[in-house]
């Protein structure tokens, strides 16, 4: 049972690298898919390269603090997932622009959800998250400075990140 598995694994790696090749499908082709397979709109997407240098947008962080530590997006506010929280956001106006990320948009789309209902009016979900921020080389941070590491999440979903240092915990 173990070598059919394991055959038929090769198999089916084999027809995707051949389909792959066939018809020109690449990795950020097959990531936008995964995106959108697992990730609804129900909050509307914003991609980073429309995001200008010199911007207003508050940025949070809804991944846990593991991950938020390895790294962020310059500026961001932690805010989580299984415990987010809404009171991190006093002092901003309903009227700010806010943009909600995690790894590849899943847990943002429903904290973005939650803020919507809190009665933020203009909120957006990073497409493809963190992953595709670093993947399209934009600046992360950490407590120690710039930084080109970026947590995983687990060994499954880090295969989506191709650019920085993958972390696992």
């Amino acid at each position: 049972m173990s070598n059919l598995y394991l055959n038929m694994k090769r198999i089916l790696a084999l027809v995707g690298t051949v389909f792959s090749t066939l018809f020109g499908c690449t990795q950020t082709d097959d990531f936008d898919v995964m995106v959108k397979n697992t990730v609804s709109e129900e909050v509307p997407y914003i991609y980073a390269d429309s995001i200008p240098a010199e911007n207003n947008y508050v940025f949070l962080d809804a991944r846990e603090q593991e991950e938020f530590e390895v790294s962020r997006i310059p500026g961001a506010i932690y805010v989580g997932y299984d415990n987010f929280d809404l009171s991190k956001l006093q002092g901003f106006s309903s009227n700010d622009t806010i943009v909600v990320y995690c790894s590849i948009g899943y847990r943002s789309n429903k904290i973005g959800k939650k803020l919507e209902k809190a009665g933020y009016k203009t909120v957006f979900n990073l497409y493809g998250g963190l992953f595709q921020w670093a993947n399209d080389e934009h600046p992360m941070e950490n407590d120690a400075g710039s930084t080109t590491k970026i947590h995983g999440y687990n060994k499954k979903w880090s295969k989506w990140v191709t650019k920085g240092e993958i972390v696992l915990q």
